[in-house]
């Protein structure tokens, strides 16, 4: 695969002068926000901090962090540095659980985005040959709009299809010759599971030109990865990019060809790992929360955000030349960890363990109740063949053999059942595959 480099001078450069001018826009930053914005203002002042105390780059850990909280209580705009006036577009997070989280663009912030994602998509494979069929939802999520433009930036072919219609979907890749995908893993996956279903009508050889996957806004395991790609067949490459509508959206970082981690645009981003328990900096190479902090935003900068993401930062140069900063994908989220009979669950853990089984599909359920005074986390797992439901033998070696797999990982007790095909249900957007019981 082509290694191709949309701005060499800030992605190859040398790590010396990368934390410089880290430092030296941090310092603006934190000037910028105690200047602009009451809320951080009061922050700063009451941890004693200002831009001429910030000496180095380890002097962030003195900057309180900010969390999405925060945002919910400062709805809708009390957290833009602009006036009104200056802002040109507004994103938004659903708000199923509280007020949404409100983000606001400056012209300047809308450039700086294109950017960041023209580099990741061109690191990922995409060029200004590649038609690209974007099927995340067009509106106040950031994810649509945030990669349209990146990968127009750099010349590729947008297919603004949105999120759903399936039919349409695989109609388009076909007649448009549609070499990259932008979607969540499992809805990606949910496509080749569709496509292959209408083989007969529509053979495999017709999604021929689909090479690339550019797949986000949900975490997925190697394992997983590697079934998306078999299922598309024909070289299928699925890379991960990640992001926050907090930050922006999708940008901040993205996998090369290579995909040994994630490359940040340290430029724009300096990234931390912290303890989520205690809120301590770890040192270089642990893994724990990531929090970011947003160098360049304008219109709602962004001072030391705790994601609640679990990861780690490697800050050796990757060998496709590039000399940013990588972090792992994510290993979990920290307010999606299970604590089931005192040993952290996260769902990765669990979809490791059933990527491989052939007589399962990709589409699975946890199930978290209350029983007595413990949690007990029950497995749902949706088989292909649901004539297996009526061979009890089969059926209940297949139980055990899925068990066994899980309990190996976790250590503790669960229980599996297994479910008729397409009985679980399918997202377009990020999967929901926790069903918590625990207070019905």
């Amino acid at each position: 695969m082509d290694n191709k480099i949309w701005n060499k001078e800030m992605e190859c450069a040398k790590r010396s002068d990368i934390e410089a001018l880290q430092l030296e826009r941090l310092k603006a930053l934190v000037d910028y926000c105690d200047k602009n914005v009451e809320f951080y203002h009061k922050r700063l002042e009451k941890a004693g901090v200002t831009a001429d105390k910030i000496k180095s780059l380890s002097d962030i850990q003195y900057i309180p962090y900010t969390t999405k909280d925060d945002l919910r209580d400062n709805y809708p705009f009390g957290l833009f540095a602009v006036p009104k006036k200056d802002l040109v577009r507004l994103h938004a997070s659903s708000g199923t659980t509280g007020n949404p989280t409100v983000v606001g663009y400056t012209r300047e912030d809308l450039d700086n985005w294109s950017e960041q994602v023209a580099r990741l998509a061109m690191a990922a494979g995409a060029d200004d040959e590649t038609i690209v069929q974007i099927c995340f939802g067009y509106g106040m999520f950031t994810g649509a709009l945030g990669l349209h433009y990146g990968l127009e930036k750099i010349g590729a072919t947008v297919v603004p299809t949105s999120a759903g219609n399936t039919e349409k979907q695989l109609k388009f890749m076909r007649d448009f010759g549609t070499t990259a995908i932008v979607a969540t893993p499992s809805y990606c996956l949910y496509l080749a599971e569709a496509a292959r279903e209408r083989a007969d009508e529509f053979p495999m050889t017709m999604y021929s030109a689909l090479k690339l996957g550019i797949l986000g806004s949900e975490g997925s395991t190697p394992e997983m990865r590697e079934q998306i790609s078999q299922s598309w067949g024909n070289g299928f490459f699925p890379t991960d990019n990640y992001g926050l509508s907090e930050l922006n959206g999708p940008g901040m970082s993205g996998e090369c060809y290579l995909r040994d981690g994630l490359h940040i645009n340290e430029d724009h981003f300096l990234c931390e790992i912290i303890s989520s328990e205690t809120g301590e900096v770890l040192p270089k190479g642990e893994t724990g929360e990531l929090v970011i902090t947003n160098l360049t935003k304008r219109g709602m900068p962004m001072l030391r955000y705790r994601t609640k993401d679990i990861t780690n930062i490697n800050y050796e140069p990757c060998e496709c030349g590039r000399t940013t900063a990588r972090m792992h994908k994510i290993i979990g989220r920290s307010d999606d960890m299970l604590k089931i009979r005192g040993v952290n669950v996260f769902p990765t853990q669990i979809e490791s363990a059933l990527i491989g089984v052939s007589e399962i599909g990709p589409h699975y359920q946890l199930v978290v109740r209350r029983e007595g005074f413990a949690d007990t986390l029950e497995v749902r797992v949706e088989l292909i063949d649901g004539s297996l439901l009526e061979k009890f033998g089969e059926l209940e070696a297949l139980q055990k053999r899925i068990h066994y797999r899980i309990k190996s990982i976790l250590g503790i007790e669960i229980k599996v059942t297994l479910v008729e095909p397409k009985t679980i249900e399918r997202f377009t957007g990020k999967a929901q595959r926790i069903v918590d019981l625990r207070n019905k």
